[in-house]
């Protein structure tokens, strides 16, 4: 009987380092199933949502564990990865199993200086991707850099999500709005997103979309409707920088969208652009360095792609990111085989680019400004993207297991 607690304590601890660091519900019920089998637990069940796990065994056993989502940290996930593998193995036993699992838990985050420059990176490879020029990429990318200051020393250690998000998107406007007042930037619209992009709620989103695409829809939607919320925060923060803006000037500011620049959209801009913020994002995701190279080539090879696609061919935006997602999810799949790491770590990175943040940032920004036609616009193809990733990544995972496993029947 304690035996099996012990056990159940350890498949436990090894879910709620996953789920609290950016781990899929699927990988959490594996890793979970995975360690409890190799302990000689028979008698198990596991309930897991976006920010809970049920746990309970024979003889009356039940935990409930509530894990708040604080952040992306796939370091750690790769880790709980590799050590239910070696549990498997047979290489820990149960007490070693758990100091290890501790040891992970305490795993440093990237320092603090890593991941201001992941931010500029990612805001000035964004810019460009959602149509800025260099100047404007420029903008982004101190503006970024500005913003994720706040982030690491005030939002992150004193202020909640809905406050510091609100606070975020309010300064970093303010902050392009004054860049472009002086020259430095041509595109407003261009610079504040791509300098919001640090705060877009990827794994959130991403993620989301994986549990639905999974069958997970409790855990997909609840995930999808976090990230919603703080999309309606950071664009809050925007119409109330316009706002004490027109106090200020007496004019109203009007954005309309993205402006595409004719240089930077060059494909060799835009692949270089992807590189970037593939980058960047893969640092502030909390990636292993060891696979920063293999992330930056999923996104860029999935980014390049679509531009192919949407531009030379009658796919349109949708079916293009349907293609785009189904070359970013083979990709995952053999590179998760090759590199023995996670999956989801080349997936999430991967498919950033294609994530409708953008889209739905103008959505709630339009919404919240009442201009409801123009968001509805934008609303309908961000939904219409996000469809086709979810079938993009359904079809992908419904293939053989052997396709992405060479030598193996």
């Amino acid at each position: 009987m304690e035996m099996e607690e012990n056990a159940l304590e350890v498949a436990a601890l090894a879910g709620h380092i996953l789920l609290e660091n950016g781990a899929e519900i699927s990988r959490v019920e594996e890793t979970m199933e995975r360690i409890a089998t190799h302990y000689g637990v028979e008698s198990k069940n596991f309930f897991i949502l976006s920010n809970g796990i049920f746990t309970s065994g024979s003889a009356g056993y039940a935990k409930v564990d509530f894990i708040p989502f604080k952040g992306a940290q796939l370091e750690r996930v790769v880790a709980v990865n590799q050590l239910s593998r070696e549990i498997a193995q047979d290489k820990y036993t149960l007490a070693e199993a758990q100091e290890r699992l501790q040891a992970i838990r305490k795993m440093k985050t990237k320092p603090k200086w890593e991941q201001i420059l992941g931010s500029a990176l990612g805001s000035a490879g964004f810019c460009v991707i959602f149509g800025g020029g260099l100047l404007d990429a420029a903008a982004s990318c101190l503006a970024g850099l500005l913003l994720w200051i706040f982030v690491a020393y005030v939002s992150a250690p004193y202020l909640t999500k809905t406050i510091g998000n609100l606070l975020g998107g309010f300064l970093t406007t303010l902050m392009c709005m004054a860049f472009c007042r002086m020259g430095f930037g041509n595109s407003l619209g261009n610079v504040i997103v791509g300098a919001l992009i640090p705060l877009i709620p990827g794994i959130a989103f991403t993620n989301g979309i994986r549990d639905i695409a999974d069958e997970d829809y409790i855990a997909g939607f609840t995930r999808l409707l976090d990230a919603m919320m703080i999309f309606f925060c950071i664009a809050a923060g925007v119409v109330l920088a316009f706002g004490i803006d027109y106090l200020i000037e007496g004019q109203i500011l009007v954005l309309n969208g993205n402006e595409p620049n004719d240089i930077t959209a060059l494909i060799p801009f835009q692949a270089l652009a992807a590189a970037l913020g593939t980058i960047g994002f893969t640092i502030l995701f909390g990636v292993p360095r060891k696979n920063y190279l293999q992330t930056t080539v999923v996104g860029t090879v999935g980014w390049v792609a679509y531009l192919l696609l949407v531009r030379y061919t009658v796919f349109g935006i949708i079916g293009s990111t349907f293609a785009a997602t189904v070359i970013i999810a083979a990709m995952a799949r053999l590179f998760a085989y090759f590199f023995k790491t996670p999956e989801t770590v080349f997936l999430i990175t991967g498919l950033f680019p294609l994530v409708p943040g953008g889209g739905i940032f103008w959505t709630t920004f339009f919404l919240v400004s009442k201009r409801f036609a123009m968001a509805s616009h934008s609303g309908m193809t961000a939904l219409g993207v996000t469809a086709a990733i979810v079938i993009g990544i359904v079809l992908v995972n419904s293939l053989p297991k052997r396709l992405f496993h060479p030598g193996k029947c």
